[in-house]
């Protein structure tokens, strides 16, 4: 089992959409890193820690789990901010998952991970990191499961 962290606007798509939902499609990733965290390595059953970005308080709002295998992204064959016109039916070029509404927490602040020692390895808190999508190592998933998932 791997874990992950997915970055998400929470005015374009938040844990309580989510959670509504209760399950969704990661669409419209347009980082080959990422998409290749989708493609090659998420597998169903991994856990994520979902993570509200670019927003007055930015951090950890709740769980999901990646509920499907790697999957092309409709997004990219219809007009509009995912379209690419390279992709084509045949050959996509952008891949997405599918991820399912586990549970929603107190927000872990960013503050609040970045003063944790056992985090500070975390690539969420590494200088530069701008990746929608990130691997958590097996011992920060359990640090922040067991200490700040309330």
């Amino acid at each position: 089992m791997s874990y992950w962290l997915m970055k998400s606007e929470p005015d374009e798509y938040s844990i309580d959409d989510l959670k509504r939902d209760k399950k969704s499609a990661w669409f419209g990733v347009r980082n080959y890193q990422a998409r290749n965290f989708m493609r090659d390595d998420m597998k169903p059953g991994d856990f994520v820690l979902f993570y509200h970005s670019s927003c007055p308080e930015p951090g950890i709002a709740g769980v999901a789990k990646i509920a499907s295998k790697p999957l092309p992204d409709k997004t990219q064959f219809e007009p509009g901010k995912y379209f690419d016109a390279k992709a084509t039916r045949e050959k996509p070029i952008w891949m997405c998952v599918e991820v399912a509404f586990v549970k929603k927490c107190e927000l872990i602040s960013l503050a609040t991970l970045r003063a944790a020692e056992p985090l500070e390895s975390m690539r969420i808190l590494q200088r530069g990191n701008r990746l929608s999508i990130t691997p958590v190592s097996e011992s920060e998933w359990k640090f922040i499961d067991s200490n700040l998932l309330k």
